[in-house]
């Protein structure tokens, strides 16, 4: 019988598998979502490790209370960790769009020129902690600081257009928005034709221009486009998009308005649902309350459990209960925790001090000290760790580490310590870039006066090596 093999899940499917399993923790989703209860934004904010450079009082000197109190409700309304679920994201790790600057609502007339609460991300020499800012943006006082990469807001990446992406009173609009057509769509069909709620989407982009139907460009990938017409007979029929008949110049395409990321991708966490990798518990309880919401007929409808504050799923790291097991000297020993560190229990303390001793001079040790110290410099749950960390969750790392080492283990040499020392090594530099310290890589200022690169040889300054050698280049989470 011919051996039948699955299809291979996408790269991107299981990226954001990771995301959705490390990037934004059930205890901060928890937290957060009391301090928003709680009508403390801030400390929202704070917990959702988004930063506040907003001052009202200023913007009110400026704009006067009107204006002060739209952004006020708006911050009230905001849910800081629903925000973090539904940023833009680069593949492989899955991190956040570096050096965005993303709109969420805006204020006073419609058009570009309008003040604008947008949320920054620092660029990825920098994104060490995965942290946001938040602030107010204005085209005749922009407070951006001079080293950020881009701090005009961004026209493919914005959100102003769907609240129900961070607003908490609108999160349940995400099921008639989410793109759950586009996961149905026939096989045979053309791919160049687009999905149904794209022309919906573009009437509302068109009408925030202040601009009529007619032209716009989606993006359809890493180096494609597709230059799209809204067109309706008259105002009683529902507008309807078809590809442009005529070939437009590359200056006509760069000027047209561009619709947004949010609408033109299907939302990942129906994707997700559908190829079983992502259990309907995990989801975060607003996306979970709008997917299970009566008359939707997607992947998750049904009832949906909030998650809790419990470990997410796929962690392999033992509770503090659960012993190793080690065969040692012709018996299986137990490694277990006691008094806070990790210990051979099976073996007098005498012994063990003797047998240290014989280690810390180059002699092969017990097999239980050997299992012990292997689990300190790399650990099974070593994936996991760096997970958490290259999302900026040090809380949910360390509880990882103490639960396999207990609080009062030393860590000692290895990959473990390397990833934890680089962990506070990049919040070092992301302090550095909050103020204004650094205003650009440190691996800029290797090239000296020449701006010639330097060659990728066994001379190359530690900074570059470190830029180049620490992941690849981001690119769009995004794209298929």
């Amino acid at each position: 019988m011919a051996a039948h093999f699955a299809e291979p899940i996408p790269a991107r499917l299981l990226m954001w598998q990771r995301v959705r399993e490390y990037a934004v923790p059930p205890s901060m989703i928890e937290n957060a979502t009391a301090r928003r209860a709680a009508g403390d934004w801030a400390g929202a904010c704070a917990v959702a490790r988004i930063d506040v450079d907003l001052d009202l009082r200023a913007v009110r000197d400026r704009h006067g209370t009107a204006l002060t109190t739209r952004i006020r409700a708006d911050l009230r309304r905001l849910a800081p960790d629903l925000l973090r679920w539904n940023m833009p994201r680069i593949a492989p790790d899955g991190r956040l769009r570096p050096g965005l600057t993303l709109s969420l609502a805006r204020y006073g007339d419609q058009g570009p020129a309008a003040p604008q609460l947008v949320v920054r991300t620092p660029p990825a020499w920098a994104d060490a902690g995965q942290r946001m800012s938040l602030t107010l943006w204005e085209e005749s006082r922009d407070g951006a600081p001079e080293h950020h990469p881009h701090p005009h807001p961004d026209r493919r990446f914005r959100l102003d257009l769907h609240r129900h992406l961070w607003d908490a009173t609108r999160s349940a609009e995400l099921a008639q928005r989410c793109g759950a057509d586009a996961l149905h769509r026939p096989a045979g069909r053309d791919p160049s034709w687009p999905p149904h709620h794209w022309a919906d989407e573009a009437e509302l982009l068109l009408r925030a221009e202040c601009l009529p139907r007619g032209a716009l460009t989606v993006r359809l990938g890493a180096r494609s486009h597709s230059v799209l017409e809204l067109v309706a007979p008259d105002d009683s029929h529902a507008p309807v998009l078809r590809p442009v008949r005529e070939v437009l110049p590359p200056q006509q395409i760069a000027a047209l308005p561009v619709l947004p990321e949010a609408a033109a991708w299907t939302l990942p966490d129906l994707e997700l649902l559908r190829a079983g990798l992502l259990r309907a518990e995990r989801l975060h309880p607003l996306v979970a309350a709008a997917l299970s919401a009566p008359g939707f007929a997607g992947p998750a409808s049904g009832p949906v459990a909030v998650p809790g504050p419990g470990r997410p799923a796929g962690d392999s790291a033992p509770g503090p209960t659960d012993p190793h097991r080690v065969e040692c000297l012709g018996e299986v020993h137990r490694i277990a925790l006691r008094n806070g560190t990790l210990t051979a229990v099976d073996h007098a303390p005498a012994q063990l001090a003797r047998e240290a001793l014989l280690m810390a001079l180059g002699g092969p040790g017990l097999p239980c000290l050997r299992a012990i110290d292997t689990v300190h410099r790399s650990p099974e749950a070593l994936p996991a760790v760096r997970e958490r960390l290259g999302h900026g969750d040090v809380t949910g790392a360390l509880a990882v580490v103490e639960g396999l080492l207990g609080p009062g283990a030393v860590l000692r040499e290895g990959p473990l310590r390397e990833a934890l020392e680089a962990a506070v090594a990049g919040r070092l530099d992301h302090g550095l870039f909050r103020s204004g310290l650094v205003p650009v890589h440190p691996a800029a200022a290797a090239t000296g006066d020449t701006g010639h690169r330097p060659r990728l040889d066994r001379r190359l300054p530690w900074e570059m090596r470190r830029k180049r050698g620490s992941r690849a280049r981001p690119r769009t989470g995004q794209q298929s």
